[in-house]
C-alpha cells in the first residue's frame, strides 16, 4: 500500500516584532534625563510621579512606551523588571538584554531585591514608631477599579503581606517614614499604613489626608528611594533616587526635617567588601 506523500514542513512562524513608538524630541530628552545608572545590561530610572509604568486607561505614553528612547536601531527597547504605581516616584529597574531580563526576573521572584520607600503619613507618628505589619491582603473589585483590603489569614483570597516601617521625623500633624516591603502585593504599603491608622498623605483611594497643615498634598506622597538587587554581571548594586521637589516642599511646609540625602549611586557590595 502506497503511503501518502509527506507534507512539506510548514514555514517557521515569524518572530513577534515590537513596533517602535514614535516619540517627540521632548519625550526622548525627558526619558534620558531620568537615568540614574546605565551599563551594558541595565538602565535604572528615576520615574516621575504622574507617569504610569505600563498600560492604564489614560491615553498617554507610559514609561514602558518611553523606553523606546533608549532603543538602538533594529533592536528592542529595554524591558521593565518591576512597576511603580502611577503617582509613586523613584527608582525603577529595566534590562537592556533578554538574558539580563531573565536573570533579574528570577531574582525578583526569589525575593533577592530589597526596596526602601519614603512616605509622608498623618496624623503624626505611628504607634509604635517602628515595626512590622504582618497582615494578609485580598483583592476587591468595585466597578472597573481594583482595591486591596486587609483580611483574615483564613480568608479564601488571602495573600501573605509583610511591611516594615520606621519613623524618621514627626510632629503632631504628620510623619516622614521609611517603608520596606517584604512582599510585593499591589498597593501593599498604602493599605498596610492605613491599617494602623496612618494612611499616606494624598492617598484618596485609601483614606489619606488631602490637606495637611493647611497645605494641599500635591499627589500620593510615596517615593521609591532605594533599590538593592543582584547585577546580571555579578555582585550587588544599590541605586538611590533623590527626593523630588514636590516631596521636599511638602516636608518643608510641614516643618519635618529632611533626612540626610545621598546622591544617586551604584555600589558593588562585593567590591566594597574587598576594599
Amino acid at each position: 500500500m502506497n503511503k501518502p506523500p509527506r507534507r512539506p514542513p510548514a514555514p517557521p512562524k515569524p518572530k513577534a516584532v515590537e513596533t517602535p513608538i514614535a516619540l517627540t524630541s521632548d519625550e526622548i530628552e525627558a526619558a534620558r534625563s531620568w537615568v540614574l545608572y546605565e551599563d551594558e545590561t541595565i538602565i535604572v530610572l528615576n520615574k516621575p510621579a504622574g507617569l504610569s509604568s505600563q498600560g492604564g486607561r489614560i491615553k498617554a505614553h507610559t514609561l514602558d512606551d518611553l523606553l523606546w528612547a533608549f532603543a538602538r536601531p533594529n533592536r528592542p527597547r529595554p524591558r521593565l523588571i518591576h512597576r511603580l504605581d502611577r503617582d509613586t516616584s523613584g527608582v525603577i529597574l529595566t534590562a537592556k538584554t533578554k538574558p539580563a531580563a531573565a536573570f533579574l526576573g528570577k531574582a525578583l521572584e526569589a525575593k533577592r531585591f530589597r526596596k526602601s520607600y519614603l512616605a509622608i503619613v498623618a496624623p503624626g507618628a505611628p504607634e509604635p514608631k517602628g515595626g512590622m505589619i504582618d497582615s494578609p491582603l485580598r483583592r476587591e473589585s468595585i466597578g472597573r477599579e481594583a482595591y486591596m483590603r486587609v483580611c483574615a489569614p483564613d480568608h479564601p483570597d488571602a495573600e501573605t503581606a509583610r511591611s516594615r516601617y520606621r519613623t524618621l521625623a514627626h510632629n503632631a500633624t504628620a510623619a516622614l517614614v521609611e517603608l520596606s516591603p517584604d512582599t510585593g502585593r499591589m498597593h501593599q504599603l498604602r493599605v498596610h499604613m492605613g491599617s494602623i491608622g496612618r494612611p499616606l498623605a494624598g492617598d484618596s483611594r485609601y483614606g489619606g489626608a488631602l490637606m495637611l497643615g493647611g497645605v494641599a498634598a500635591p499627589r500620593l506622597m510615596l517615593h521609591a528611594a532605594r533599590l538593592t538587587f543582584p547585577h546580571p554581571l555579578g555582585g550587588e548594586r544599590t541605586i538611590t533616587a533623590p527626593l523630588p521637589s514636590d516631596f521636599t516642599a511638602m516636608l518643608a511646609s510641614l516643618d519635618l526635617s529632611l533626612p540626610e540625602q545621598r546622591r544617586p549611586e551604584t555600589v558593588d557590595q562585593d567590591e566594597e567588601a574587598k576594599s
